[in-house]
């Protein structure tokens, strides 16, 4: 398992937002969507190889009580169980954070962040938009996902047409709650991130859903390691 960086920022997106969170991204994911502000992860071999000791060495070194696995996607890892095992302490909020397209049942953790991916992240290479339209969207496992851990479910919005989409994939997976429901503005720039926050909070105060800020674009531009 390689682990492309660790990180100590403020939580981003979701129910945690702004909560001071150690990131632990693994690298080696098979989506390539058109918006990945990580691409540097893509890649299985992006980044290096860990002792438990420099891991268990680089934890502790920061004052940490929420720690989020993330990539790259965790659940396509051959020893993720394993993986968590050496990072959980007592008392530290552990988060993994996924794009469902995968179920692997009983590991411990708070919170599954799930980002399920619309259309909107296809990207344009023909060959590279048949794989991940494919797989993309695997309704089977973020149903089991949804059903095995504490979760909250989190789509990037582009535009509005994305809006019906999403409110179709909630039909299908059926039985959710709106507050877990996270809607987040697509957005490389503040600029860009504030004009589609706007019109994305008015949609969310009339249907329930929750409007899921990206502080790591709004204060950082999406600067890496922030």
């Amino acid at each position: 398992m390689i682990i492309n960086e660790l990180f100590y920022s403020l939580q981003g997106e979701g129910r945690l937002a702004g909560v001071p969170s150690l990131f632990l991204r693994l690298a080696g994911c098979p989506l390539r969507c058109r918006w990945c502000d990580t691409q540097y992860a893509q890649s299985g071999s992006a980044g290096k190889k860990f002792t438990p000791e420099w891991l268990s060495e680089q934890i502790q070194s920061y004052p940490a009580h929420h720690i989020v696995i993330t990539g790259g996607e965790p659940m396509t890892q051959p020893n993720l169980l394993g993986f968590i095992k050496m990072v959980r302490r007592p008392g530290v909020h552990l988060t993994i954070e996924t794009s469902g397209i995968m179920f692997i049942p009983d590991l411990p953790c708070e919170l599954m962040s799930i980002s399920p991916k619309l259309s909107n992240s296809t990207p344009t290479d023909p060959i590279q938009a048949s794989t991940h339209e494919r797989i993309r969207l695997n309704l089977a496992a973020i149903r089991q996902l949804m059903g095995s851990y504490p979760y909250q479910l989190k789509f990037v919005i582009d535009t509005r047409a994305d809006l019906d989409e999403v409110v179709r994939t909630i039909h299908q997976l059926g039985q959710v709650r709106p507050q877990d429901v996270f809607l987040m503005p697509q957005a490389t720039d503040r600029q860009q991130y504030l004009e589609k926050s706007m019109w994305l909070a008015d949609y969310c105060l009339r249907t329930g859903f929750s409007f899921g800020p990206r502080l790591q674009v709004m204060l950082w531009s999406g600067q890496r390691g922030k």
